[in-house]
């Protein structure tokens, strides 16, 4: 990630083209989420998780066999299926595993302390990026690969879900659910799960398309569920644009060297996992939404700023941008899964989210490269701040005039608990 902007640029392609691969693959990652996010509920989020390893193994190698615009597009679509296969199974499969074992309360801690982890192993692979280069140009991606290929094993090692009741079977303790009952994911022998492909009793595309419609029935019947996910759309708008699309472009324009960039992103990581994992330092006074809504402008403001700052200054900001990402991913995620219903399908819904921000993401993308073909970086950072405001201001605009009234702790809930916990705990269904 750290150079692979200007290692298309040394391939020949232009911004037009980079930016326009980009958008492609934020769209491949729309439509491939429809179908991996039913297969996840069908045939086992283990299952997923290994069949995403496998594709973004491959993807990986793409650019090493071909560095070209052909081989870079197949690189970012081949990274949409594997991603798409993942994004929404990996949450499932933590969720459900810690509801089976009556672990609910753990989620949010656990969340961010796997996304801690994983950034903290970039920080030491990052500032490696710039020496490994000069010895051989593709190794960042050979690496890479390699990388995807030991997230296979982890992924091969993952234990069957659990039941509610402590047996097996019963992810979600109800018979013929889409979250574990006899015949379906990660259930018992016999099951999907061990590749028998039998899930769903054989029901094939009829099962995919009864999960799809369940789905979208939550989202249209919940006016809270649908309002957090679009509420997150403004933090994976800008963390993906500004961390992955605009981060090089940012640097270079400030003059801040190529060699340097790994760095740069590495301290920015630091930041980043050091609030994944302490989602609980967010005061208690505010509820986990507003919460979600602050860290957003944190984002938009650090961005606008960039325009004003010199190298030190623009560093600076990007690790702020950075810290209030990592804060505001456990938090937003939280939140999500606490408004999807108690027996829908958790991985399908969570796909429906992602769809929302990856669409957008598209757009974004789109936008981006035609303004530096313009060279107006400035005035994208700018406009990208100003739309975050606006976004964020009809939603709170929402919130406040009672159209949709966000959900309260209940009897199970701990008053005091920290912040990100406590959202919607009471009303499972997240319907309003």
């Amino acid at each position: 990630m750290p150079v692979f902007y200007a290692y298309q640029k040394a391939a020949g392609l232009s911004d037009g083209q980079i930016f326009g691969i980009q958008s492609i693959y934020y769209v491949a990652f729309c439509l491939f989420e429809i179908p991996t996010g039913l297969i996840a509920d069908r045939i086992g989020t283990r299952n997923c998780l290994r069949a995403g390893a496998v594709v973004m193994t491959a993807a990986n190698l793409a650019p090493v066999v071909s560095a070209s615009y052909t081989g870079f597009l197949v690189h970012f679509l081949a990274i949409a299926a594997g991603r798409s296969l993942t994004s929404g199974a990996a949450s499932a499969y933590l969720y459900d595993g810690l509801r089976a074992e009556k672990c609910d309360e753990h989620y949010l801690r656990a969340e961010g302390t796997a996304r801690a982890l994983g950034l903290v192993a970039k920080v030491v692979c990052w500032p490696l990026v710039g020496p490994l280069m000069a010895v051989a140009h593709p190794t960042p991606y050979v690496l890479s690969a390699a990388s995807a290929a030991g997230s296979l094993l982890c992924a091969v090692a993952l234990p069957r879900l659990a039941g509610a009741d402590g047996g097996p079977g019963t992810a979600d303790g109800g018979p013929g659910t889409a979250d574990g009952g006899p015949g379906t994911a990660d259930s018992g022998p016999g099951t999907a799960d061990e590749g028998a492909g039998k899930a769903g009793g054989g029901r094939g595309g009829g099962a995919f398309l009864r999960d799809a419609g369940v789905a979208l029935r939550c989202v249209a019947s919940s006016r809270w569920l649908a309002l957090v996910m679009v509420q997150g759309v403004a933090i994976f708008t800008l963390s993906r644009i500004c961390q992955v699309n605009l981060f090089q472009p940012i640097l270079i324009d400030h003059g801040i060297a190529e060699a340097s960039h790994g760095g740069v992103m590495a301290a920015m990581t630091v930041a980043e996992a050091v609030a994944s994992a302490r989602p609980q330092w967010l005061s208690r006074r505010l509820p986990p939404v507003a919460w979600v809504s602050l860290l957003s402008l944190a984002l938009a403001g650090s961005l606008a700023a960039m325009t004003l700052g010199g190298p030190w200054g623009v560093v600076a900001l990007l690790c702020l941008f950075a810290a209030a990402t990592g804060f505001a991913y456990p938090v937003q995620r939280k939140l999500v899964n606490d408004a999807v219903p108690a027996h829908a399908p958790r991985a399908t819904l969570l796909s429906v989210e992602s769809i929302v921000d990856r669409a957008v993401c598209a757009l974004a993308a789109i936008a981006a490269g035609a303004y530096l073909a313009a060279g107006r970086l400035d005035a994208l950072l700018w406009h990208s701040a100003l739309a975050t405001a606006l976004l964020l201001g009809v939603f709170q605009l929402l919130l406040r005039s009672g159209v949709v009234r966000r959900e309260t702790a209940g009897p199970g809930d701990r008053r005091d608990a920290p912040a990100g916990t406590r959202a919607g705990a009471a009303d499972r269904s997240g319907t309003r």
